[in-house]
């Protein structure tokens, strides 16, 4: 059973940096046809897809995200990791990672909520 847990700040201040990172346990980042995806929720919003690190560490980002994101990885400890530069209020949402499988997104992570204010 593949297990995601998102951390990291849960305030972050105007244009600074929001980093968070997802531990994922009970298969490899690593493992052949494995994605892992960073998506968000802002408050009465739909789910916005921010981009994707695959298991060869080639990234994909959104276009309205790509200018200010980051996703990388850390095979020793299997994480990925999301950083989001200059961040203003529009980016308070509930942030998730997610693995993708194929085309289907099987295994999310519980959120984490990120609120940007001063």
């Amino acid at each position: 059973q593949v297990q995601l847990q998102e951390s990291g700040p849960g305030l972050v201040k105007p244009w600074q940096t929001l980093s968070l990172t997802c531990t994922v346990s009970g298969g490899a980042i690593t493992t052949t046809m494995n994605g892992w995806s960073w998506i968000r929720q802002p408050p009465g919003k739909g789910l916005e897809w921010m981009g994707v690190i695959l298991w060869d560490g080639r990234t994909f980002y959104s276009p309205s995200f790509k200018s200010r994101t980051s996703i990388s990885r850390d095979t020793s400890k299997n994480q990925i990791s999301l950083q989001l530069t200059s961040a203003t209020p529009e980016d308070t949402a509930v942030y998730y990672c997610a693995r993708i499988y194929g085309t289907v997104y099987d295994y999310w992570g519980q959120g984490t909520q990120v609120t940007v204010s001063s």
